[in-house]
């Protein structure tokens, strides 16, 4: 699968993977930012995506910097939004934590997703009943 991506950024660095069969491509810090312990920070990167339906991306933390108390959150990049891609940092450790420019500080993982309607009612009602409720021994 082919993912067209959109520059905000003439210097951007876009996301790309160390080996070929990486599950995440790693996404670039794209200026220096020191995170307080505690502070939850949203850092632009520069490009957005266009996704295919039925395909959502996430900004999952690196695990290297995770195990040092950084982690990002996983909001959902839906298949219609255009806008930039952020990453939203939190500093969960007791010490100030530096990202240098053109640092790998996360990773970007598209995955497929069901597109489903709501509905009250869907077929044949069941309770909660087990182990011989429908009638059968």
């Amino acid at each position: 699968m082919k993912v067209k991506l959109i520059k905000f950024k003439d210097d951007v660095q876009f996301p790309q993977r160390k080996h070929y069969n990486d599950a995440g491509a790693d996404i670039y810090n794209p200026e220096l930012i020191i995170i307080k312990p505690l502070e939850t920070v949203k850092i632009p990167l520069g490009f957005g995506l266009e996704l295919p339906d039925n395909m959502m991306g996430c900004v999952y933390p690196r695990s290297s910097l995770a195990a040092k108390g950084l982690v990002s959150h996983i909001p959902p990049i839906d298949s219609g939004y255009r806008g930039e891609i952020h990453a939203i940092m939190a500093n969960l450790s007791n010490e100030d934590i530096t990202l240098c420019s053109n640092e790998r500080i996360a990773q970007l993982i598209i995955t497929p997703v069901y597109i489903c309607d709501f509905i009250e009612k869907l077929g044949e009602e069941r309770n909660e009943g087990a182990f011989g409720s429908t009638g059968m021994k």
